[in-house]
């Protein structure tokens, strides 16, 4: 559980660095890994940090993202950091407003992934430090800043929740373009035969019910069942449960129909039966 499986990293067209200056808590260092790694990015720089990426602390709280730290970089100060960078964008919680806001143009994670999902180069995303984030010297540096949505009432996260926030939304954009997700089906369609037969069990069923407004009790389990948007193996499954229910339902009823090889098979036809054997 928690192991780092041999699955190849995902792909975007930019070459994400995410750009840490003074760091100086190694826990959050080794979390930062961890909330990258999940996400697929691997690329990490360190502005003057205060602490080692060697560091125990950093190591045990990286887990199995620990080889994020053996091969990042170091630099002295922000400016080689991002002296190959075609895109540099830096993060603030302060959002102050007044004559300061004309200077700081934020976009919030989802809009900057938007913005970068198909450009080429790289693409530093800059954190400042822990309890001060980037001064202003250095936001100016930067091309566009970034904020996260947090509360007015306490704005500040904590570092790594911050970097995990960001890589998140980058992932996610990535998951909506297409990327595939390990044991998700991602694929929510109907085949439409299906969905015809989906819908003749809903209308069997309602007949088979003995109480009144039978009817409606059919219309509105059919809409509960389909804004759930079954794909086709829920869809099946599903069948064979409704099958099986009007079934027993018929032979409450002393209705004759159940006993046809009890309709262990259905199909679409233009009678109103759905579930007469092949």
């Amino acid at each position: 559980m928690g192991d780092r499986l041999n699955v190849e990293l995902p792909s975007s067209t930019y070459d994400l660095q995410i750009i840490l200056v003074g760091i100086n808590h190694p826990g959050n260092l080794g979390a930062v890994c961890r909330a990258m790694l999940n996400h697929g990015f691997t690329n990490l720089r360190l502005v003057a940090p205060e602490c080692s990426p060697l560091d125990e602390e950093a190591r045990n709280r990286a887990k199995h993202s620990r080889s994020i730290l053996e091969h990042s970089k170091t630099f002295e100060t922000f400016e080689q950091s991002i002296e190959d960078c075609s895109l540099v964008v830096g993060t603030s919680g302060k959002r102050e407003i007044g004559s300061k806001i004309l200077s700081r143009h934020f976009v919030l994670p989802w809009e900057f992934a938007e913005k970068i999902r198909t450009y080429q180069g790289k693409v530093a995303l800059v954190f400042g430090e822990e309890g001060k984030g980037l001064p202003t010297d250095l936001l100016e540096k930067c091309d566009f800043l970034l904020t996260l949505p947090t509360w007015d009432g306490y704005p500040i996260a904590n570092l790594s929740q911050a970097v995990g926030h960001c890589v998140y939304e980058l992932h996610r954009d990535r998951v909506i373009s297409g990327l595939n997700v390990l044991g998700v089906d991602q694929n929510r369609s109907l085949d439409p035969t299906l969905r015809q037969i989906l819908r003749q069990s809903f209308d069997e069923f309602g007949q088979a019910l003995s109480i009144n407004k039978s009817e409606l009790v059919t219309e509105v389990f059919e809409r509960i069942i389909m804004r759930s948007l079954p794909n086709d193996n829920e869809a099946e499954r599903l069948l064979g449960a409704i099958v099986e229910a009007t079934t027993a339902l018929q032979k409450v009823k002393g209705d004759d129909d159940w006993q046809r090889n009890r309709r262990k098979k259905i199909m679409p036809a233009k009678s109103p039966k759905t579930s007469e054997s092949l």
